[in-house]
């Protein structure tokens, strides 16, 4: 039985992936900012999932941690699905500001709290979704993309760091595509996956300690594509 703390699974991805995990009879500790969400999925499985409502912008995110982690008996496996996004074509402030806070400032006290453990407990594997958004800049949503882009280097830094200090931590980099989600508004997007088969890809490249996992699998074409891509033909798209 693992002991998985899952933040930002009130909704979407991270609702997902605590419902799988309980449904292989592991122990989940949750957290979202919306307690009666949080509520319903531990309703599913109230011998096995643990819920802890707070606001990673706002709180005192160390302490809600230590909480949870206590309540679920300690960690073993840690993800972190938890972010915002935004079309912000007038390059509103306050829009950026709102992703930055969220996917920058309180994500990376988040993963410094998590590292930091999992180095006194000497093992554990930190996951976060971030996105393929990461790999280039994009006009319609530059604090999105630019965020996405500093988790995944963010990530690549602790995994070198475990790697270099000869550390049993693994470090998960998910870069999904477009997902159908709460966050991805209404209108169909290219090559977007159902919520269900985007998880079910996404605890299979957890439980296989994968670097990094494009999902769905598809989008790895993409991501070479994206990686060679000239800038004349991208800035077109």
């Amino acid at each position: 039985m693992k002991k998985v703390i899952i933040v930002g699974a009130s909704s979407g991805i991270g609702r997902q992936l605590a419902l799988l995990y309980a449904q292989q009879g592991h122990k989940v500790g949750i957290t979202g900012r919306r307690g009666n969400m949080l509520q319903e999925v531990q309703h599913q499985f109230p011998d096995l999932i643990s819920i802890q409502r707070f606001d990673n912008t706002t709180e005192d995110i160390s302490f809600h941690l230590n909480q949870l982690i206590n309540r679920v008996g300690g960690m073993d496996l840690f993800i972190l699905s938890s972010g915002t996004g935004n079309i912000n074509l007038s390059l509103d402030w306050n829009l950026e500001k709102e992703m930055i806070d969220l996917n920058v400032v309180a994500w990376t006290e988040i993963v410094d709290f998590i590292f930091h453990f999992f180095q006194k407990q000497r093992k554990g594997h930190l996951t976060a979704i971030t996105s393929i958004g990461s790999i280039r800049g994009e006009g319609r949503a530059p604090a999105y993309n630019a965020t996405k882009a500093f988790q995944a280097n963010y990530l690549e830094g602790l995994r070198k760091k475990s790697v270099y200090e000869m550390l049993n931590i693994s470090v998960t980099d998910i870069q999904p595509g477009f997902v159908k989600s709460a966050m991805a508004k209404s209108y169909k997007r290219f090559w977007e996956a159902p919520l269900k088969k985007a998880a079910q890809q996404i605890f299979y490249a957890i439980e296989r300690k994968k670097k990094k996992a494009y999902v769905t699998k598809r989008w790895w074409f993409i991501a070479q594509l994206l990686k060679i891509l000239p800038d004349w033909i991208y800035y077109k798209i």
